[in-house]
């Protein structure tokens, strides 16, 4: 598909073009709304599904791709306060913009705290001040079950990916937050489209097949506590077990203590809004963003096929060779 351009309507218009990009890089731009097959237009639709199929399992950005969303001339600050200001939220709150990250032998997941969304606009804007960095990063469908006003800017679900992976998916989730907030390298089983609405993510990527060469280890769960003085406490899980987490930064590798992860080939990306990044499950994911980035990502359940045993595979030989 790389540097090719498909042409498939009688008239002659352009659907779907494949861009020349870096070699480690797979780019899509759409001329047309994407669309499930449908019996008005089904060879052009199908097609437009395979293009999905045609990537798997290689993450692949998508240009254009929400072009028919109002949200994306619509999700500014003024329309959001507006919208769902007084909407009180789930915030990730932490000192340094880590959530679930690893600190010395804990596996230290945010402070949660449940603010008003204008509360949230006004510390991006610097209008207010907040200890920590906020991020607006709560799973589960937090678009659905907390700012459901906004569901109508967008679509329920991906309707050619749907078609395409034969489910819907089985989260939606919004997030906004801080330049200073970031999410450490881990993987998800979901196919994960994400999808860019205003700013930009910055992604560093590994594909499955690299686990031999990236660190686990076995950690004490605990979440930071936010004191009345403004600061934060380290506070274990008591009920959890322990947690198996990356230790590494990608950004900033310990190769002394973790010498395998220079075998490793990461994969860098930045989506940019309008763009939708599909990254395949189990891809492991790091994630940036530019300050006050609005995203949505809408999860699809993988197929627990050839795909899932070869990682569980390759997955069980790290382990028992010692690589970890």
């Amino acid at each position: 598909m790389m540097g090719a351009e498909r042409r498939v309507s009688p008239k002659g218009e352009a659907l779907i073009k494949a861009d020349t990009g870096p070699p480690e890089t797979c780019y899509l731009s759409c001329t047309h709304p994407l669309q499930p097959p449908g019996p008005e237009n089904g060879e052009t639709r199908l097609l437009q599904c395979l293009h999905l199929t045609a990537c798997l399992p290689r993450p692949c950005i998508i240009r254009n791709a929400l072009q028919h969303w109002p949200a994306l001339q619509k999700w500014s600050f003024p329309y959001l306060r507006a919208t769902v200001g007084s909407t009180e939220v789930s915030v990730a709150v932490t000192p340094d913009g880590y959530a679930d990250v690893v600190r010395g032998d804990r596996f230290v997941m945010p402070a949660e705290r449940h603010l008003p969304l204008s509360h949230v606009l006004d510390v991006l804007e610097g209008q207010a001040q907040h200890p920590g960095v906020l991020y607006v990063q709560k799973q589960c469908s937090n678009l659905a079950t907390e700012l459901s006003q906004l569901l109508s800017d967008l679509e329920p679900h991906v309707p050619w990916a749907s078609e395409a992976l034969g489910k819907i998916p089985d989260a939606v989730n919004f997030w906004l937050g801080e330049a200073a907030a970031v999410t450490s390298l881990h993987k998800d089983h979901y196919e994960n489209l994400y999808c860019v609405v205003s700013g930009e993510k910055h992604f560093l990527l590994h594909p499955p097949s690299d686990r031999p060469f990236i660190p686990y280890e076995m950690y004490t769960p605990a979440s930071y506590q936010l004191t009345e003085e403004g600061t934060f406490k380290v506070v274990d899980e008591e009920a959890m077990e322990k947690v198996p987490w990356i230790p590494l930064d990608p950004l900033a590798p310990d190769l002394a203590r973790y010498p395998s992860y220079s075998q490793a080939q990461a994969l860098r990306c930045t989506v940019q809004a309008g763009e939708l990044l599909y990254l395949p499950a189990l891809w492991f994911h790091h994630v940036q963003q530019s300050h006050g980035c609005i995203a949505v990502n809408f999860w699809y359940d993988m197929e627990y096929d050839l795909k899932y045993s070869y990682f569980q595979l390759l997955d069980s030989l790290t382990k028992a060779a010692g690589l970890n």
